[in-house]
Order: C-alpha cells, then structure tokens, then sequence
C-alpha cells in the first residue's frame, strides 16, 4: 500500500507540472508564474516551501532528543514571519524579481554580485540536505518482505535527486505553487488527525510520563530548563534572520496578484506556520514517548508513521513527507538559478537574450545547480544531522544577505561600502568562526559555546552601520 501511495503521489506531481507546463512561455513566468498568484495559492506554496527537512526531520530530531521544550525552537520562525507582514507589502510594489536585484537596485553591482554568491551557496546546502531526505524515505518506502532497504543510501539519493530536478524543469514556479497548496493542506489535516491517534496510543499523559521515566528521559518532560539561553540563541535566531530574507518568500511576494493580496497571504501565514510547526513537534515528541532506540528516533516521524499509525494514515503522513522534500528542495533549487539568470547571465552576458532563450538559460541553470547540489550532498552524507545543517545554510544566508536586504528596504543611511563589507563580514565569520585556530587564541574558550550565528549576525550589522556612517560623513565632509 505504501509504496504504491507514493508513487500515485509523484505521477500526479508530475503530471500537475506538464499541464502546467503549457502556461510557461516566458522566463517571468517560469520564475513568477507570471505574478498571477492569489492570497489563498500565495498561503499554501509558503507553508509549503518553509515547512521542509529542517522541520520535519531536524525539528522533529532535535524533540527526540530534548522532548517537550523543543516546542521553543519554531520561536524564531515565528518571529520572523511577523516582521515578514510589514515587508511584503512593500517588496511586490518594487516590481523586482530576486533579492540581489533588490540590493543592487539600491547599492550597485558589487553588492548585487555579492549577495549572488553568498544566496547561491547557501541555498545548495539547503538543497542538498533535501536530497538526503528525500533518499531516506525512499530508503524507508522501498524495502522487501524481511524490511531490508533495496536501495543503497547512495542510490536513493541520486534517485531523490534526479526526480526534485526533473520536476522543478517542467513548469517552474507554476508547477511547485499550485502543487503547494494541495501539500499544505495535506500536511494540516494528516497531523490534526495523527496526532490524537498517537495520543491514545501512547496511553495519554500518564502513559507519556511513565514511558520517559521508565527509559530514563524523565527530562523529557521539562518544558522550562532544557535549553539555555545560549541554546535558544543559537537554535531561534538562524531561522528568523533566513526567513526575514529568505528569497523563497521574497519571490512569491513578487508573483502575487496584487499588493493587497500579498499583504493578506502574509498574515495568514503567520498562523500556517505556527500550526503546522507545533503539530510537528508535538507529534514528534508523543511518538518518541513510544521509541526508545535512539536509531530510530532520527527519523522519528518515518518511524512513526509506518510502525505507530493505521496503514492507510502512515502511508498518508510519509507521501506528505514526501511532498515536504520536494516542495522545499524545488523553491530552493529555482530561487538560486533565478537568481543567477536575472543578476548575472542577462545583466552580463546574455543582455540581449529573447524571452524563450532566456527561459531555455533558467532551465540549464536549474539543471546545473541540481547537479552542484548533488555533489554537496555527499560532502554533508556523513555529516552533522539535519537539524544542525540546517543552522549552518540559514547563517550563511541569514548573517550575509538580510542585514543588506533590510537595509536596502528601510534604511536610508545605508551606503554602498557598509552593505559591501556587511556580506563579506557575515559569510567569512560563519566559515571561520570554529574552524580557524587563530581565532581560539584571540578569544575566550567559553565564546565558542555559541554557534556561528550570533558573532556572524552581530559582525555584520556592526560592520554595516559603522562603515555606512563613516562613510556617509565622509562624502558629507568632502561635499
């Protein structure tokens, strides 16, 4: 039954992306079908695309191993997707496509290239843990009758790779919206109703509460005094600084119907994803109450659908899994190759490219990044979970582009070399901050108990408003 229920799933994706395939004439619309998106299709493909791997199995992971206070970890989302409700409004009146687009419409080419690069490499780790995902459920659908897996890690990833790369080819932004929504709505009503299933099965409070103790979690239970501040830093604030700049939610406030329409979307957004993140871990922390193995607690939501749920719901809950990965995989994938087609091939190389080459250039961009992703994802098989690469591609993003991006939208002061420096500032932290000796030599040990985060955010602002001030005064003095 299972296999069979994800595999009628990605024939209907594919087949929804040909139909929507034959709307697809211009690059526009492979980008932003065609700015014609409304509110209610606007509020699906954002929860969509948002709600992917880092929630349903970093999230969901990092309950597993801390139990109920990982209720505080969407806090940072959460946030930011409330600042995101003054923003939108304001970004689908600039008419622009990408987010180096709208850095550089203020503070030129430099920055514009800049934000280029730091968008594009941290959007392959995004999209290369996708992969890695989208190779574990595979792994768990396809197995035998004795529950061996019939595919090798390696062979599922390179299959999850190829189909999120194929889908994305057809139709673009045409295709992953309005597949979105149906994902979205999905999501909801699966967890809404597994949820109170795994309730009664784990026995209710009482039934949760003895199995923590008996297996030696009773901290499990703890909502207050798990995390230290340190912790909450470190897990709330990459996730606010990537969705407050996140490109994903940028371009679809550019594809909206109208100003109003985005502005609406964006509200109710703000209650998508507070649902759907504490179904998540909720239901996360209810099914490991029932998972004592710590293997299997990896992938606690997998485990729980096949092995703690009615066939038919499991089966459910996995294909929405499944739609999870690809609906993220693919935004993460088009955004960058978008990104680099409109700031880079037709700004410097292909200026006078028709609107079919330059659609047919999107399409290679997208295949030649889904091969570059690929190759990440090897890089980071063997690596921390993904919960942990998840903070680290949202901090390259996060401490690199949205300090620029908020100050190309409502800082006045703001000047050239200040966002410049800003960038650079943010990214090399975020690779030096544990990795280079010198550093635990100038600093105290104690410092590196924070992520990358913080000290990358924290320099990157400082370095934007002390060099935009300087050198504003200095142009001020000149003049």
């Amino acid at each position: 039954m299972l296999i069979t229920i994800v595999f009628v799933y990605l024939l209907l994706l594919f087949g929804v992306g040909a139909i929507k395939a034959r709307s697809v004439h211009t690059q526009a619309d492979f980008a932003l079908a065609g700015r014609s998106l409304t509110p209610w299709v606007l509020v699906g493909t954002m929860i969509a695309t948002w709600i992917g791997t880092g929630s349903i199995f970093g999230n969901a992971g990092k309950t597993f191993d801390t139990g109920i206070a990982a209720i505080l970890i969407p806090l940072g989302s959460i946030l930011g997707v409330l600042v995101l409700v003054k923003i939108s409004s304001k970004v689908r009146t600039l008419e622009l496509t990408t987010v180096p687009e709208i850095i550089g419409n203020r503070f030129g080419n430099v920055a514009r290239m800049l934000a280029t690069i730091a968008l594009v490499m941290a959007y392959m780790v995004i999209v290369s843990y996708q992969y890695n995902a989208g190779g574990s459920v595979l792994q768990v659908v396809l197995v035998d009758q004795s529950g061996a897996a019939l595919l090798s890690a390696e062979n599922a990833v390179i299959i999850s790779a190829v189909f999120i790369v194929c889908y994305t080819l057809l139709a673009g932004l045409f295709s992953v919206a309005f597949t979105d929504v149906a994902n979205s709505i999905v999501i909801i009503i699966t967890f809404l109703i597994s949820l109170p299933i795994l309730w009664l099965k784990a026995g209710g409070m009482d039934g949760i509460e003895q199995a923590f103790i008996s297996t030696g979690r009773a901290e499990h239970l703890n909502f207050l005094g798990v995390f230290s501040a340190t912790d909450l830093i470190n897990f709330c604030l990459p996730p606010f600084l990537l969705i407050l700049g996140d490109a994903n939610m940028y371009q679809r406030f550019s594809a909206g119907k109208t100003v109003k329409g985005v502005r609406k979307a964006t509200i109710i957004f703000v209650f998508g994803v507070l649902l759907v993140e504490l179904l998540i871990i909720l239901t996360a922390w209810v099914s490991s109450s029932m998972i004592p193995e710590a293997e299997n607690g990896r992938h606690v939501m997998i485990y729980a659908a096949r092995n703690l749920l009615p066939p038919l719901l499991g089966a459910t809950m996995i294909t929405t899994i499944v739609g999870i990965i690809i609906s993220t995989a693919d935004s993460y994938l088009l955004v960058p190759a978008t990104t680099l087609v409109q700031d880079v091939w037709l700004k410097y190389i292909f200026p006078k490219a028709t609107a079919i080459q330059a659609l047919r250039l999107n399409r290679l961009t997208v295949l030649a990044l889904g091969v570059i992703a690929y190759f990440v994802s090897l890089g980071f098989a063997r690596s921390a979970g993904f919960f942990e690469r998840a903070l680290y591609a949202y901090t390259i993003y996060g401490a690199g582009v949205t300090p620029a991006l908020i100050a190309a939208l409502f800082w006045k002061n703001a000047t050239r070399q200040g966002v410049i420096a800003s960038i650079i500032t943010g990214v090399l932290v975020t690779f030096i901050w544990k990795d280079w000796a010198f550093l635990h030599h100038l600093l105290p040990e104690g410092a590196f108990a924070l992520d990358e985060v913080l000290p990358a955010a924290g320099a990157s602002i400082f370095v934007l408003i002390t060099t935009s001030l300087f050198t504003r005064s200095s142009i001020a003095q000149q003049n």
